[in-house]
């Protein structure tokens, strides 16, 4: 037994002493949109907002007066797409373009049923983009209705793509992480999140590592027209990441974020919502392969869970290499997961938690394989998707 867990715990220390050393520093939170301090010359593009809407009055005050007031000079169209909301999301949405003086900013697209085929959140988007076309705007600015901009967001957004010549810039924005579970559970959403897409990576265009965050994507007319519109992933769950993947496989440069100053309204406030946003999609990354959950369940617990099991089991066993060998891949992890607590400004305490978070994340996975099998997966918005399993 001392050989099965000295082999265990040693396998685990090399793990990450590889994730951290290459892994595509994928630990570290050195990509944020805040930093490019480039400048642009005069004209500047032409930019169409389309942000879909499924009953967000709640946040939708917030979020259009934030667009509204963006400080960008150049010529932008907000393109509110109404997606059959119940609770007087465009009547916000009106009262609240007329109180800035801003009309002529705003336009409210009222969407049709739901088609076959099709997801409602990239449907909605699909007649936005379609509408906002009329313009023939240089780019499009993809965002999510519960997303309060920084004012110079859409500015720093453009700048970015026109200085460096890139097809698609996307940030993750930062995501509320105020309640006790919001601490727990969100910076690790984050961190997952950057394993599975180092952001390095996913801005190498030599990689072939795509992701995006579709809270906040800006993406070109060209590029989007290339690839063949938003009809090619109108399947997708995980529709930011095959966006990006799809302008990446078509010789398109992308670039992916953190941000400090855009963030999200919606608020996690319990673990229920929290594990309900996580069990949505977790089994739509393992392209909803059985396998690939098991080998996702070993790799978890080996990765995270044993470290601090092994120093259990190293003090009861009277073994001091298993016991020296797990702290040091326990300090490794903490060490790994300390730059986002300390982005989302927590408690370091919650940086030797990773273990604990793990454990939940790992029983979220499996949850979501459940609702599929149950076909209940990919529920959002009072609606429940039952799509194929291809992968763009």
């Amino acid at each position: 037994m001392i050989t099965i867990v000295l082999t265990l715990t040693f396998i685990s220390l090399i793990t990450w002493l590889f994730l951290l050393l290459f892994w595509g520093q994928f630990w570290r939170v050195n990509h944020q949109l805040e930093t490019n301090k480039s400048v642009i010359k005069k004209p500047l593009p032409t930019v169409c907002v389309v942000v879909p809407a499924r009953n967000e009055a709640d946040v939708i005050p917030i979020s259009l007066r934030s667009l509204l007031l963006q400080d960008y000079t150049g010529n932008f169209t907000i393109f509110l797409v109404d997606d059959q909301s119940s609770d007087g999301t465009a009547d916000f949405a009106q009262g609240v373009a007329y109180a800035l003086d801003k009309t002529d900013k705003l336009q409210i697209v009222s969407s049709e049923s739901l088609p076959t085929g099709w997801t409602g959140k990239l449907w909605a988007m699909a007649q936005g983009v379609e509408k906002a076309s009329e313009l023939t705007p240089d780019y499009f600015l993809l965002t999510d209705a519960d997303i309060e901009h920084d004012l110079s967001n859409l500015g720093r957004l453009v700048t970015k793509a026109e200085s460096e010549n890139l097809d698609l810039v996307s940030i993750m924005v930062r995501l509320r992480c105020q309640s006790f579970w919001e601490k727990m559970l969100i910076p690790a959403f984050v961190f997952f999140f950057q394993k599975l897409y180092p952001f390095s990576w996913v801005n190498n265009p030599k990689k072939t590592t795509a992701a995006a965050a579709g809270g906040c994507i800006l993406i070109h007319s060209e590029a989007l027209n290339r690839i063949g519109g938003l009809q090619i992933i109108r399947q997708a769950l995980i529709d930011d990441c095959s966006l990006a993947k799809a302008v990446k496989s078509n010789h398109g440069q992308i670039w992916l974020g953190l941000s400090t100053s855009t963030i999200s309204l919606r608020p996690y406030d319990s673990l229920k919502t929290i594990w309900d946003m996580v069990a949505r999609s977790a089994y739509t990354q393992l392209n909803y392969s059985p396998l690939l959950l098991v080998g996702s369940l070993l790799g978890m617990t080996l990765v995270y869970l044993l470290p601090p099991i092994g120093i259990i089991l190293g003090v009861l066993l009277g073994n001091s290499t298993i016991t020296l060998v797990s702290f040091t891949a326990y300090l490794l992890m903490t060490f790994a997961y300390l730059p986002i607590i300390r982005f989302y400004k927590c408690s370091p305490i919650f940086a030797f938690s990773l273990p604990i978070i793990a454990f939940f994340y790992t029983l979220m996975t499996v949850d979501s394989a459940w609702r599929h099998w149950q076909r209940r997966g990919g529920e959002w918005k009072g609606r429940v998707y039952t799509l194929d399993k291809r992968r763009w």
